[in-house]
């Protein structure tokens, strides 16, 4: 259902015109069937070795590869996309870019109710529930240990909410930008596409050396704190996640089975 529930998202963001809406379709469809065609099989690879690494201790180097492993995969996947989404975007008008700029401004709004809300201590509890939340579901239910363990980490994470909106609004207002430019300058297909691939290596690198700080470092504790979470888990835990993991294997197979 993901080529449906894509056109749906982007729908809600651009608002096409019914003449946009063909095209717009056919791009996500074609994008959907290459990538089942030739990347799912290389998640699969990537899940076999998350799930060999997972059933023993783990370093933050092991954790650190693997995620540059997945963002491989993820540039492979966006080189696709922008291939794809340039024709669309050149057809975008400024009504669309103006749908999506209010799209935003009220997505933003909707972020800071949830994560701006409150003194330094309630907003460090709502970011412990959604951890807490997201690792049960792969370990089972954690001991309190280990949620002190993941309120400590939290707590000394450079990410703060005031730095995650700027950073939000700094990917956006850039893709905007830039959509404003390919829109508006009759640029040909292989020109969009290389604005686009420009704001996706600017998301995960910004120009500004203060944010790219802040992201490196955000992703090397990230590392860091998984090996050090795992490391605390019980055979049970461990056990858990590999099914998980499997169960993941088995999806992938079902997907890619002609």
């Amino acid at each position: 259902q993901l080529p449906t529930l894509s056109y749906w998202w982007l729908d809600s963001t651009v608002s096409f015109s019914g003449a946009q809406t063909p095209a717009a379709k056919e791009a996500i469809d074609k994008l959907y069937q290459w990538h089942r065609r030739e990347e799912l099989a290389g998640y699969g690879e990537v899940l076999q070795r998350i799930g060999q690494l997972s059933t023993g201790p783990l370093q933050a180097d092991q954790v650190c590869s693997v995620s540059t492993d997945v963002q491989a995969r993820l540039d492979v996947l966006m080189r696709q996309a922008v291939v794809q989404a340039a024709p669309v975007v050149l057809a975008l008008g400024p009504r669309q870019l103006s749908h999506m700029a209010r799209h935003w401004e009220n997505k933003n709004e909707e972020w800071e109710k949830e994560w701006l809300q409150g003194d330094a201590q309630a907003r460090l509890d709502r970011r412990l529930d959604k951890a807490v939340n997201r690792f049960n579901s792969f370990y089972g239910d954690l001991n309190p240990a280990q949620i002190g363990l993941l309120r400590a980490q939290l707590a000394q994470s450079p990410w703060t909410a005031e730095w995650g909106r700027r950073d939000r609004q700094r990917r956006q207002q850039d893709l905007l930008s830039t959509l404003q430019r390919v829109a508006q300058s009759g640029m040909t297909p292989a020109q969009a596409e290389a604005q686009l691939w420009g704001v996706w290596q600017r998301w995960l690198n910004p120009t500004d050396p203060a944010q790219r700080a802040v992201l490196q470092s955000l992703s090397q504790r990230a590392c860091e704190n998984l090996a050090q979470l795992h490391n605390t888990t019980t055979p049970e835990q461990r056990v858990r996640v590999a099914r998980r993991l499997r169960a993941y294997e088995r999806d992938i197979q079902a997907l890619t089975r002609p």
